[in-house]
Formats: structure tokens, sequence, C-alpha cells
């Protein structure tokens, strides 16, 4: 590993275990059969055309909370401001920080930047969890995170690729909660992976020959035929699948190495664990993966606020105009929606140990791409970034316009037993200024 990935990401990888997707495929069989218990009160057509279109989601997960000042709403003059200048865009009245001048020069063109998140949670964990799922849970009801939702609403039964995937460093911690598919079961949770690039244990063992692979496959087959025959039951339709799709996922493995692409495009992505981790989302969303989240640790600059953004900024800059350009150059860019976002911000005011500490009453985050209106700014803070001046949203707010630029109505109502669960919570709404 290169010494800038063991800076940042020094932990061990845990293991994606192939045994251990299937049982956890397995354990996910009663909910697959019981069905009727969790219905999607939604158009058939509708939903067949979003998948027929492809539509995807690149999640840019910037750990411990990045500084919107340092980034997407810089405050150059005043007390608490920082030593970083502002740089125009292209979008009259329109700054970015002195470290985005990649985005700075692109931002016109795909992306909109939301000034205005007052989410009320500094808290590392349940801050991320609320920045995941747009809404706190129940008691007795866990919500599914954006991932699982858009698994849920964009990926397709028969596809041989994960349906999400999520890459995170150990070194996030709380900041960086693993996926979590709640309330629609383990058909919909993530494939995890940590600082490794490749899924751990998707080969088969090579103590198994090619033909012995072919052969145990053959026979499961055979004798799910014998057994199933004269019976009807969904609980063996969707074993049969959910195996269908772990042999899938193990087929897929080429798209986790990224020695397959030019060394051209490797170069521009650059040798950080951050730029390998992000082509290989590209490469996820081009092979149809319907969600990929790429968290980058660790933001939370408590100490040393300006040195700690002086250098992450400039490779999230990079990074992230290199995706830009690569998926435009693909025709990828119109069906893939790429989001920067974090569990809250940093303070304004600046602490003993010249650094910034945890704010999440007027914060920023970006959308990209897909059904986005390029050089949108919403939203305003007041002169020293203290507070929402204009357009307060809150996180609910932010996923119903996520899930309108994907062409997922909002509002629509999962079924949890007899209960309706809307996808977002009554009285969020959407914000039409960023949308194309």
């Amino acid at each position: 590993m290169p010494a800038s990935h063991a800076k940042f990401y020094g932990s061990p990888a845990h293991s994606l275990h192939r045994r251990a997707f299937m049982g956890a495929a397995a354990a996910s069989l009663a909910a697959f059969a019981d069905m009727t218990q969790l219905n999607v009160l939604a158009s058939p057509s509708l939903a067949g055309e979003l998948k027929k279109k492809g539509r995807s989601v690149i999640l840019l997960w910037l750990a411990g909370g990045a500084s919107q000042l340092e980034t997407f709403d810089p405050k150059p003059g005043a007390p608490t401001g920082g030593p970083f200048r502002a740089i125009a865009t292209a979008v009259p009245g329109v700054y970015l920080s002195e470290l985005m001048p990649k985005m700075a020069a692109r931002f016109h063109k795909h992306t909109a930047i939301i000034r205005s998140l007052n989410t009320r949670n500094g808290d590392h964990g349940s801050g991320a969890k609320l920045m995941m799922r747009g809404r706190r849970d129940e008691p007795n009801l866990k919500y599914p995170d954006l991932g699982a939702v858009i698994a849920r609403e964009l990926g397709r039964a028969d596809s041989k690729v994960p349906d999400y995937v999520t890459m995170y460093a150990q070194t996030e911690g709380r900041g960086a909660a693993p996926g979590d598919s709640g309330f629609l079961g383990a058909r919909y949770a993530p494939m995890e992976l940590t600082t490794n690039l490749f899924p751990e244990n998707i080969r088969k063992l090579d103590s198994i020959t090619d033909g012995d692979h072919v052969a145990r496959a053959d026979l499961r087959e055979w004798w799910s035929r014998q057994f199933t025959h004269g019976r009807t039951s969904n609980a063996l339709n969707s074993h049969n699948e959910a195996y269908a799709r772990v042999r899938g996922l193990m087929a897929s493995e080429k798209l986790f190495d990224i020695s397959q692409e030019p060394a051209k495009i490797r170069d521009a992505y650059g040798p950080t664990q951050f730029g390998e981790q992000v082509l290989v989302a590209r490469r996820l969303v081009e092979a149809g993966v319907p969600f990929v989240r790429v968290a980058r640790a660790w933001w939370d600059s408590h100490g040393q606020n300006f040195e700690t953004h002086q250098e992450m900024v400039p490779e999230l800059d990079h990074v992230m105009a290199t995706l830009l350009d690569d998926l435009e150059q693909r025709g990828l860019l119109e069906t893939t929606l790429v989001i920067t976002l974090a569990e809250f911000g940093r303070t304004p005011t600046i602490n003993a140990s010249l650094g910034r500490d945890h704010f999440a009453s007027a914060w920023s985050a970006s959308l990209s791409g897909c059904g986005i209106r390029g050089g949108a700014c919403y939203g305003k803070t007041d002169d020293k970034g203290q507070t929402v001046r204009d357009g307060e949203i809150g996180a609910g707010d932010l996923f119903a316009t996520i899930y309108t630029a994907l062409g997922i109505p909002p509002h629509k109502n999962y079924h949890v037993g007899a209960r309706p669960i809307p996808l977002t919570d009554p009285g969020t709404k959407v914000i039409r200024e960023v949308l194309g």
C-alpha cells in the first residue's frame, strides 16, 4: 500500500466472505417469502422505465464532516473565515474556496450547491445515520439508508452485479457507519469494502477446479428442480434468485480491478486510495450498479483545520472533477447523480487548537449530473456562516430532492405489514431550484 494510503487507511480490512454473503441472503428469505408484508405502491411502468434507463448514484462521503467554509461556502475576510481566498465560478456571484479550482471551473456545467442545510445533529454516529437515511429511526422501525432505497428502486432483478457497494476505511469510525437496509431486508444490504479495492473471498477456492465448480452448480440446479417440481413457494424462488446473484457477484470480480483500465485513466484519477476507489465506482456504475458510496476519511478537524483541509480539499477537487469529466465523456453523467455529503459541517468559530468543531446549523452539500441544473446555488448563510439566512432545509428535503432528480417519487409509500411508510417524511419539500 502506498504511504499516502497508509496515512489515512492503515487499519486491516474486513473480509467479505462468500459464505457470509450466502448466509445473509438466506436470512432474507423470510422477507422475500412474505412480499405481501412489503409492497411498493408505485406504477409498475414507472418502475420499469427507471430500471431501463439505468440511473445510478455515486456518493462521495466526506467522513467526519468537511468544512463548508473551506469548500462550497467560503467567507473570506470574516473574522472566522480562515486564510483561504474565494475564487469566482462562471456563475456571477458564486464563489468557491481557492482549494477547489477545478470544480470552480466546472461548476456551471453540471453541479449545484446547497448552502443551507440545518440538520440539528452534530453527533458522528446519529448524524451519519440521519444523513444516510434522511430521517431518524423510530423505536420499533429501522429505516433503510439511501443506498438500500436506490438499490430497491433502480436495481434489476436479473442483474449480475451488486446493487449497492460501499467503500470505507475502518479509521472513519462512527462517521462512516456501514450501510443499513433497514426494513427492506438483507436483499438490499451493501457489499462492504474497507481498505482493499477488491472484495475478498469472491473467487472460488483454488482447490476447486473450474470443472468441479460448474458441476456443483449444475447439481444444485438439478436438485432444486426436483424439489420444486409440483410445489409453489416464494421462499424457494427467492433462494434460487439469491444463489444466482451470488454467482453473478463472483463473475463480476474484474469490475474491482483497476488494472483493466488504461494507464491514462488511472493516472487521471491519481494514486491515492480515494482516487482509485472512485475509479472503481465509475467502473461499477458503468456496469449497472445502481449505488456506490466512496467514503474519504478523516475530515474531523478539531485541531489544525486549515492544514487538514489544505491537504484534503485539493484531492477532493481533483478526483471529483476527474470523475465528472470521465462520466461525461462516457455518456454516463446524464444518468449518474454524484453527491458530496457528510454527517455535518464545521463551526465558523475557530477553537484554541486552530480547529473547527462539529456544526449542523448551516452547512453545505453538492449534487452533480443526473437531473441537476448546473450552476445552481441554493440557500444562503450570513456573513460569518453562523446561521442560514435564506432557504433553510433539513435532511428530508435533501433526500426528496435526490429522489426527484432520479425520477423516484419522494412521497411514494412502502408497506410494512398494514402500515404505509412514505419514502420521505410528510412535509418534506423538493428543492426545485437545483433541478434541471
